[in-house]
């Protein structure tokens, strides 16, 4: 018989969703009712969720404007 997975859920439309989502699954899981099928889905989408936000948070911080003499340009960590 075959088994019934969900699908991956998908990429919240942005960081603050992502980040509101994360913390509902942490208030769920650490009330400790949930079944533990459930606690390992809302474990899985928790992991998805803060690999989302750290790609969102590493994007950010490699889009920051930084004064070079006069001129404002974007952060480039390569750049010398």
């Amino acid at each position: 018989m075959a088994e019934n997975k969900p699908s991956p859920a998908a990429d919240p439309a942005t960081f603050e969703l992502a980040l509101e989502e994360l913390e509902a699954i942490v208030a769920r899981m650490e009330d400790g009712k949930l079944p533990l099928e459930e606690s390992l889905a809302a474990y899985q989408r928790g992991a998805q969720l803060i690999r989302y936000c750290e790609s969102k948070l590493t994007d950010a911080q490699a889009r920051i404007a930084v004064l070079d003499g006069d001129t404002l340009r974007d952060f480039t960590p390569d750049a010398k």
